[in-house]
């Protein structure tokens, strides 16, 4: 993976206006209302960011939403889709711009693969075709969709794009993870909703994946891969399509779960690894919310410095869905330089199943830098 690029919407609301948006949809009384406004204090997320302007503007203001009391008539599943055709396309290729910017050695035109990953829109011809025309990539770029998997299905895009590369070693794969998760608002008083809707922002990452480094700067390498369920979490964490848009369910059980199985999920990938947990410096997890990042931290014996990546994006974009991990993955990227070459990457995204996603990956830098480096360290040496 030789770059990641990213893009958010313009509408970048404080995570307390939220809360007060919800209060007044939700129709909340006082007591509700400063229950509520607590839950989005402890959330550890400061702002997030959404297509719609409606969720820092006073009922009487919305764009998306009808002006009436309780938002009815509530919009339903066709009024989110034909919100989500409008505004992916030109947030994917916002994305994929500011990863081709980080790598000027390479076109648009020698892209031989597309992988989109998405769980809050979909309609046919669908994002991926639009890109393909949007880009000016080849029409016989070969394209694949990754559709409703949720917040861990850019670790399922990476495995697709880490297979065409070992397959032809001079493919280049494009994977472009956008969700729009606040389209999905739901307007209940249930606790997963409440949660569910206290999380979740939109964005898009585009990342560049290719047998070889990148010829400047720092790569990761996919090194390893794996997967786990836990059943008995399959009714805590889903995603079903209703009447009134795409329900998330979120349930106060997924972090003990996660918990619980994390650490035997670190074991298995790294049992045929010459690398063990104590061996790794660097993390990736994704911030699925702040009590799921501490429950990783309980059971690994990990730091809240060691997951610092992750608290930053949950802070400043919440949970993007699939898009987060590369959010992540992207800010650990700014901060390597050549003397990490070789250094272990512990990457971790969670999703409906309940699902357990892992992956190792290791720091690379191009020959020329890394013999640069040595050469200075033996002029180092030598004075």
């Amino acid at each position: 993976m030789c770059a990641i690029g990213t893009a958010n919407p313009p509408h970048r609301i404080p995570q307390l206006q939220i809360a007060d948006f919800m209060a007044s949809a939700l129709e909340l009384d006082e007591a509700g209302t400063r229950r509520l406004r607590a839950l989005y204090r402890v959330s550890g997320i400061e702002h997030r960011y959404t297509v719609l302007p409606d969720y820092g503007r006073p009922n009487g203001e919305y764009e998306f939403f009808p002006n009436t009391p309780g938002l009815e008539p509530f919009p339903g599943v066709g009024q989110r889709m034909a919100a989500y055709r409008r505004h992916a396309l030109p947030l994917s290729v916002q994305a994929v711009q500011d990863c081709m910017r980080q790598l000027p050695e390479v076109e648009l035109s020698s892209i031989t693969h597309l992988i989109t990953v998405s769980c809050t829109g979909m309609y046919a011809p669908g994002l991926d075709i639009e890109l393909v025309a949007a880009l000016g990539l080849p029409g016989h770029v070969q394209r694949t969709c990754v559709n409703f998997m949720g917040c861990y299905a850019a670790v399922n895009g990476l495995k697709l794009a880490n297979a065409f590369c070992q397959a032809t070693p001079d493919a280049r794969v494009l994977l472009v993870c956008t969700e729009l998760c606040t389209l999905h608002f739901q307007k209940s008083h249930e606790d997963d909703h409440l949660v569910s809707n206290a999380l979740f922002g939109d964005g898009a990452a585009a990342a560049l994946v290719q047998a070889q480094p990148a010829v400047t700067g720092p790569s990761l390498a996919l090194t390893a891969f794996h997967c786990d369920l836990e059943p008995d979490g399959h009714a805590d964490m889903a995603w079903h399509i209703n009447n009134f848009g795409f329900e998330m369910t979120l349930s106060s059980y997924v972090p003990r779960m996660i918990q619980q199985g994390i650490g035997h999920l670190t074991q298995r990938l790294l049992a045929d690894l010459p690398v063990q947990l104590a061996d790794i410096r660097a993390f990736a997890i994704h911030p699925g919310g702040r009590k799921i990042l501490e429950s990783i931290e309980q059971a690994l014996g990990l730091t809240a410095h060691d997951n610092r990546f992750a608290y930053e994006v949950l802070r400043n974009y919440g949970n993007m869905s699939s898009a987060t991990v590369l959010y992540v993955l992207r800010d650990l990227l700014r901060t390597l330089t050549p003397a990490d070459t070789g250094a272990p990457v512990l990457s971790f995204a969670f999703g409906p199943g309940l699902t357990l996603e892992a992956m190792l990956l290791t720091v690379a830098y191009g020959a020329d830098e890394v013999n640069e480096l040595n050469v200075q360290n033996e002029a180092v040496v030598t004075s």
